[in-house]
Formats: C-alpha cells, sequence, structure tokens
C-alpha cells in the first residue's frame, strides 16, 4: 500500500466533546487534511513540543523519548496503519543499533513522540481516503495559516474566554500567560501567546 507523508498542521478544541480536542494532519505537499480526536492531556503534550516549551519537569512524552535516547532507541517513523470503527491505530518503528522494532501506540502518543523525535509522520492512502478531508472542506478553526509569522500550531478555543483575552492589554496578557505556565496549561498558554502576537 502506498504510504503518504504527513505533518501536523493544527491542534483544535473539539466542540462536541469536553475536555478533547483535534489534531489536524495535513498531507505534504497535497490538500488533503486527517483530523484525529485527542484528549487534552496528549493535545498539551503535543502543543508543548510543537512551540518548543520547556516545562519544569518533563512531561510522560519528555520522560520516554529520554528513555530511548538513553538506551540508544531511534524513533525513526510513525506509521498511522489502521482505522478501525473511527479509531485510528499507530506504530513506532524504531531502530536500536540496526534491530528494527514496530511499538503498537495509542496514535496521540506516537504524534506526541513524533514532535519530538523529529520523525516523520505516514498513513496509508486508504485511511486518507476513508477519513480525510480535501482543505476546501476543513473549517477554518482548524485551517493553519500560511503566515509564516504565524505559530507553528493554531489553538482554537471557546469564544467566550478568547474574547475575554481580548479585553486585557499586554500587561495582563504577560502576566496570565506567566500562570498558566505554572499550572502548566500549555494549550491554554499557546492561545494567549497567540493574542500577544497578534497585538505586535
Amino acid at each position: 500500500m502506498k504510504k503518504i507523508e504527513l505533518e501536523i498542521v493544527a491542534l483544535s478544541h473539539n466542540i462536541t466533546q469536553t475536555h478533547s480536542y483535534a489534531v489536524v494532519l495535513g498531507e505534504v505537499n497535497g490538500l488533503r487534511r486527517l483530523p484525529i480526536v485527542i484528549g487534552g492531556f496528549e493535545a498539551q503534550a503535543i502543543a508543548v513540543a510543537l512551540e518548543r516549551m520547556s516545562p519544569s519537569r518533563p512531561l510522560t512524552h519528555d520522560l520516554f523519548a529520554n528513555f530511548m535516547a538513553i538506551y540508544n532507541v531511534e524513533l525513526t517513523e510513525v506509521l498511522i496503519h489502521r482505522l478501525d470503527e473511527g479509531i485510528f491505530y499507530a506504530k513506532l518503528i524504531c531502530n536500536q543499533d540496526g534491530n528494527i522494532t514496530e511499538v503498537d501506540s495509542r496514535t496521540s502518543d506516537a504524534l506526541a513522540l513524533a514532535v519530538r523525535a523529529g520523525c516523520k509522520v505516514y498513513t496509508y492512502e486508504g485511511i486518507l481516503e476513508t477519513a480525510g478531508l480535501s482543505i476546501d472542506q476543513t473549517d477554518d478553526n482548524i485551517a493553519a495559516t500560511s503566515d509564516s509569522k504565524s505559530s507553528a500550531v493554531h489553538v482554537s478555543g471557546n469564544e467566550a474566554g478568547d474574547s475575554e483575552m481580548k479585553k486585557l492589554n499586554l500587561d495582563e496578557l504577560n502576566t496570565l500567560l506567566q500562570q498558566v505556565l505554572d499550572q502548566e496549561d500549555y494549550v491554554k498558554a499557546i492561545r494567549i501567546r497567540d493574542e500577544i502576537n497578534s497585538r505586535k
């Protein structure tokens, strides 16, 4: 089966399910998008790595990546290889001293590790055909912006919270940003950071 390379183009709060998010994968050099529902913890883990934030303590995925590095295990690729009843299944393709091993993984965890390892993410053409959306069908709140000065990831939140942020001045936003970083709420931190950047 033909493999298609994907990249993370957006993170979005899932309006239909509380405490869940969608990570949107885009076809490299293509117009299709693959939205995958993930939990808040995994969304935070992906956002932290994409934004190159430094948590005060290692997150679980950081710990796992550090463990792999100590034992000379290289994550060479992530493969989203199956879609069954709306659930995506992934494998970590690992190389340790020339020995290739496939490790079963939740897709959200695999993506969080892929961002840390800087490895490529793939899926099969059939999965993209079944569950993918063409770029003109995707909702504006999950579409990545093409502005090169913009964040690597866009995290949309609830409109009430975003409108409240617009009422704050830059000093108040910076104070709020520090508070949410201290609370390790990195998804909210990205929204605040985006609001700050939009005023520059």
